[in-house]
């Protein structure tokens, strides 16, 4: 079964064409710049190299068209014809309370994500614009939404709710959602894969470490607890995000500098995290040049950074009552060997003997960074969101 697997951006769409179940990808590639001036794509077909078409694209639904066409190309297309495509599978950012798991995109389904585009605004409806698309270019083509949400959906009431008046989670379902659900499943189930070992007997950390952070506690299977909020402003310090701050800091500059809400969104997300601290960059890579060179605000966000996850492994250790594995995934957790080394150190009081040889210089491959006699096994396992949302979709479908 050829799936085809959607995950659009405000003004992206990435996509990859999966061959299921043999797990094979065929294409993958970007829609950049939609509405903009420089749009296209870049794609490419296995086994091929990159090729970039330079398009007018304004919207998702022509985004979308043109990948279509592109994968029927008889030069660098994969298709014989669109009639190939037996399956559409969507990254949908927020499912809300309503989606525990994947589920067949129905106008049902349909009108729950519109109902929930207040909880995420700036990511469900370009989630929702692929669904449109899809039902007007392939709509006999099931499709199935895949919701970084659902997988948390598991956590206990008293992890989730915010010490708000309850009054404000009966009439808005203010509560704690968490995001990244997506590669943590997939992370934990391949770690436990890989060592053989069985999910549901085991306590899990794992960490998605990018421009956007998130720690999820996995005890036996199930997510009990994760770092990101309502929104994915909430838990660690990430590439241009505050993470955990006190919200009368936030009152108290709106105030100072006379901010709307607008400014004080922007401010959050936009100017705060490493970025804001360092004043150089959300890269963690220009970070950890400009602190090898001596630049105090560049180590202090690195800093603070690596101490906000020890924090949370800390913090998720103590509430399962102990660790058996801590998974690094995300750009940041699968090739930054500096920052792995950082976080791991000095948590020998778990039992954890952390290999500086095995980690050093690693990047974006499958291993263990733990000694072998170690209590605590630390591994690397790059995500594969597209994989998981295949097979999600290969299942429903099939």
């Amino acid at each position: 079964m050829k799936v085809f697997i959607l995950n659009c951006g405000s003004s992206s769409i990435k996509y990859q064409l999966i061959e299921m179940p043999q797990q094979e990808v065929l294409a993958k590639g970007l829609v950049d710049k939609i509405g903009l001036e420089g749009s296209g794509v870049i794609h490419t077909k296995n086994g091929s190299e990159k090729v970039k078409f330079e398009k007018t694209i304004q919207d998702h639904t022509s985004g979308i068209k043109t990948v279509i066409e592109i994968l029927t190309n008889e030069e660098v297309g994969i298709l014989k014809n669109v009639n190939e495509i037996e399956a559409v599978g969507h990254r949908v950012v927020h499912g809300g309370e309503d989606f525990s798991g994947s589920v067949p995109i129905t106008a049902e389904v349909i009108k729950a994500m519109e109902h929930n585009i207040d909880l995420a605004p700036l990511h469900n409806p370009p989630n929702l614009e692929g669904i449109y698309a899809i039902n007007e270019l392939l709509p006999d083509v099931p499709q199935v939404g895949v919701f970084d949400t659902a997988y948390h959906q598991t956590m206990p009431r008293h992890a989730y709710l915010y010490a708000l008046p309850y009054r404000l989670y009966d009439k808005y379902k203010i509560r704690r959602y968490g995001f990244h659900g997506t590669s943590h499943q997939y992370v934990a189930n391949r770690a436990c894969e890989i060592l053989g070992r069985d999910i549901h007997q085991m306590k899990i950390i794992t960490c998605h470490l990018g421009n956007g952070s998130s720690i999820t506690a996995i005890h036996h299977g199930q997510s009990v607890d994760t770092s990101m909020g309502l929104t994915p402003n909430e838990g660690l310090i990430m590439g241009t995000r505050t993470g955990d701050i006190d919200a009368g800091a936030l009152l108290f500059v709106a105030d100072k500098e006379d901010l709307s809400i607008d400014q004080m969104n922007k401010l959050i997300n936009k100017e705060s995290g490493v970025y804001g601290i360092s004043g150089i960059s959300p890269d963690m890579r220009e970070l950890e040049q400009a602190a090898a060179e001596h630049n105090e605000r560049a180590q202090l966000a690195l800093d603070m950074f690596h101490y906000r996850v020890r924090k949370y492994i800390g913090a998720y250790a103590a509430a399962m009552g102990g660790v058996d594995l801590i998974v690094f995934a995300g750009g940041i957790g699968e090739n930054g060997d500096l920052t792995r080394e950082a976080i791991c150190s000095g948590f020998e009081y778990l039992g954890l003997e952390f290999d500086a040889e095995a980690n050093k210089g690693l990047r974006s491959k499958e291993a263990v960074i733990s000694m072998d006699h170690s209590k605590v096994r630390v591994m690397v396992v790059p995500t594969n969101e597209e994989l998981a949302i295949a097979q999600d979709t290969y299942m429903l479908v099939k």
